[in-house]
Formats: C-alpha cells, sequence, structure tokens
C-alpha cells in the first residue's frame, strides 16, 4: 500500500532524513520510533504532501504520491497531526464532518451521516458534539483529531502521536480501534509514537530512527532490546513481556551512541 525508497528531507542546512526506506501493506499497523528530531513527524508530512521531498520516492497503492490529485489523495489517505491547526471555533461534530469533505458532492448523503454517528459513537463523543473544539481538553481534542480521521475512511491512515494527551483508559482504547480498523477495513496504518510499549503491543512492525536513519526494524522483540535503546535513547532499560505484552523500563541515562 505504502512503499518508502531513499527517502530524504532537509530543513535547510538541517538533514531530517537520509535515506530512509519503509513498506506498509494493507491491515499492518505499522509504527514509527525514536527520539525527538530522529524525522518522524517529517516523514509523515512528507508522504501526505505537506513538505515536498527532492531525493527518494514515495508511491501509495504502486502509484507516485506526486501524480495524485489532491482531493483523489484525500480519498485515498487520511491523516492526523498532533495538532489540528485553526479549527478552534468549530463544533466538534463539524469537526468530525471534515473527515467526509473528500467524499462530498453538492449535497450530504446518507451514508455520510451514518460514518460520521457511527465514528463518533465509536470514539464516545457524542456528549461533546455540540461543545466548540477550542473548549476541549486536549485529551478530547485528541479524539476528535482521530475521530475526523477515522471518518475520512481511507487505505491509508497516517497518525502523528494519536495517544498524545490521552489517559491511559483511552490510550488502550485508540490503540485498539486502530488495530482493529486495519483488519476489518484492510487499511494500512503508520503511527509516530512515543510510547514504546503501546507500539509494541499493538504494531505488526516497528521501524525505529536515529538522526534521520533506519536503526532496526521488525518484531517489538527484535527493535526493542536494551541494546538498541541505548545506542538511539541514550538509556539503559529493562525490556521485558508479561503474558506476551511488552513493557520497557529505562532505568538510568547513558552518553548516547553517535556513531
Amino acid at each position: 500500500m505504502l512503499e518508502i525508497i531513499g527517502l530524504h528531507y532537509s530543513y535547510g542546512a538541517q538533514h531530517v532524513l537520509r535515506g530512509v526506506d519503509l513498506s506498509v501493506a494493507a491491515g499492518e499497523v505499522v509504527s514509527l520510533v525514536g527520539p525527538n528530531g530522529a524525522g518522524k513527524s517529517t516523514l509523515l508530512k512528507c508522504v501526505n504532501r505537506i513538505l515536498r521531498f527532492r531525493q527518494g520516492q514515495i508511491t501509495i497503492d504502486g502509484r507516485s504520491v506526486a501524480a495524485y490529485r489532491q482531493r483523489h489523495l484525500a480519498q485515498f489517505m487520511a491523516y492526523a497531526p498532533q495538532q489540528s491547526g485553526p479549527t478552534l471555533s468549530l463544533l466538534v461534530l463539524d469537526m468530525v464532518w471534515l473527515g467526509r469533505a473528500p467524499h462530498r458532492s453538492h449535497a450530504t448523503g446518507a451514508h455520510d451521516r451514518d460514518v460520521v454517528m457511527e465514528t463518533m459513537e465509536r470514539l464516545n463523543l457524542q456528549k461533546l458534539a455540540l461543545k466548540p473544539f477550542g473548549a476541549l481538553s486536549g485529551g478530547e481534542r485528541q479524539r476528535v483529531i482521530l475521530a475526523r480521521a477515522l471518518a475520512q475512511q481511507g487505505r491509508l491512515m497516517l497518525l502523528d502521536e494519536p495517544t498524545n494527551a490521552l489517559d491511559i483508559h483511552h490510550q488502550l482504547d485508540t490503540m485498539t480501534i486502530l488495530r482493529s480498523a486495519a483488519r476489518e477495513r484492510n487499511m494500512a496504518i503508520l503511527i509516530a509514537i512515543h510510547d514504546l510499549a503501546l507500539a509494541g503491543r499493538f504494531s505488526d512492525r516497528l521501524v525505529m530512527l536515529h538522526q534521520g536513519r533506519t536503526h532496526a526494524e521488525g518484531r517489538w522483540a527484535a527493535v526493542l532490546t536494551p541494546r538498541n535503546l541505548q545506542q538511539v535513547y541514550g538509556v539503559s532499560a529493562i525490556v521485558g513481556n508479561d503474558r506476551g505484552l511488552p513493557y520497557v523500563i529505562p532505568t538510568h541515562g547513558t552518553e548516547r551512541n553517535t556513531e
């Protein structure tokens, strides 16, 4: 569904991505992990054409991302950023309706209404429907942004820190919903996320970025190793699992390996 080959991106003289290769298949959840500045958000923005890269190749469903018209790309791909931008005055219901905009013509259809209502119910947002988006807490806003992306019903979903500002109950709910959406709708989902335990539990694969390159890739047990965490994050950590569920406990900081 998504294939990235040799992706480079720089902000001026600052090289953020240095030849990243990555793929996500339909029905698969892949999580990007790595420290701040590793290039996770930049990579998502390159896929979504928010940033224009000059070196590398990105294809979606076998077609170059540059070849898509904007409306067609929005029908195919949903993007949930960390922050929503200048939409604070909109009601929550209207925010979720924005997810249907790429699919609507002049009139709103019954299918669009059903999708919006079902999505809001799935994320338990009914009681917030008529509240201004700007009046919500950070966690509530995060759930509304996710609902908007889910209502878009794309075949590819890009999510930048979808569990940011959520309590542990809603973190689990969010990741469970995404895992189910990938399986039920055969969606490809790429997530940038800091919570390593959540990433390991709900992802098919992890891609660990370090200094703009892929440091490790694979199942959580192969990526979330004490050696990788020390080299990439500069911390010693205890990594294990309880009944198959991964956990990562940082113990103390060390000097980060810059090789």
